[in-house]
């Protein structure tokens, strides 16, 4: 008996569903262990990065409150006490935990007066290649300021030359240290000009501004602002 085109249609459409039924039991006994080994290490994977984000959420919290407690230890004077909590965040995993410990360290060498040890300490923060480079750029500042009085003037123009710049965050700092160092050696006209430089950015904290003010006066320098296009770095010369 002659099919009808309905049921010729039906049938073909059997034939098909077949057909794809049997490549694809065709395909898993081929890639289907192999298939479900990637599908399972996937899952592993993804499983560990969430763990992981939780551990460092949790670690994160821990050092917090952890900075927090040896903060109120400090602000009210028991530095013995805050010191082994700062020792222990200086070896955290955590750059900024890490470099904040970092620079207490210094600052609490600073109070004792022992600016080689502070020097030393804000020094090696400079030179850590694995923290930002902001946190660099402040220990260079701050290790200048601890050895300004020991170092020559032409090491403090150097070693700040590519921080005193007006588009540094740390500009009225390092700016003012070079300024300094200017009057060392004699330079007035540069120091001047820096000085000018620092109380037209508005970037540079008051109580910098307003010293940089008073001194480009001092130095004959007119320290109203001026259009920013024709300000002259030199912190380069």
């Amino acid at each position: 008996m002659a099919l009808t085109p309905q049921n010729n249609e039906a049938f073909l459409r059997e034939v098909d569903e077949e057909l794809r039924k049997e490549q694809a039991a065709a395909l898993w006994r081929r890639w289907g262990l192999a298939i479900a080994a990637v599908v399972v290490l996937g899952l592993a994977i993804f499983a560990g990065y969430l763990y992981w984000q939780h551990r460092q959420r949790e670690a994160a919290g821990r050092e917090g409150e952890q900075l927090q407690l040896a903060w109120d230890n400090l602000s009210s004077g028991q530095t013995e006490k805050a010191a082994p909590q700062i020792a222990e965040l200086a070896k955290s995993d955590s750059d900024g935990y890490r470099a904040v410990a970092l620079f207490t360290q210094g600052d609490l060498l600073l109070q004792k007066n022992d600016l080689k040890g502070a020097a030393a300490k804000f020094g090696a923060i400079a030179a850590d290649g694995s923290l930002a480079e902001p946190f660099r750029q402040l220990a260079l500042v701050r290790q200048t300021m601890a050895e300004f009085d020991t170092i020559k003037p032409d090491q403090v123009i150097v070693r700040l030359r590519g921080v005193a710049v007006p588009e540094n965050a740390y500009f009225g700092s390092a700016g003012e240290l070079v300024a300094l160092a200017y009057l060392k050696q004699g330079r007035r006209d540069l120091a001047g000009r820096l000085f000018g430089q620092m109380a037209q950015a508005e970037q540079v904290p008051p109580s910098i501004r307003q010293r940089a003010v008073q001194m480009a006066g001092v130095l004959g320098v007119d320290a109203v602002p001026a259009d920013a296009g024709t300000k002259e770095d030199v912190t380069k010369q």
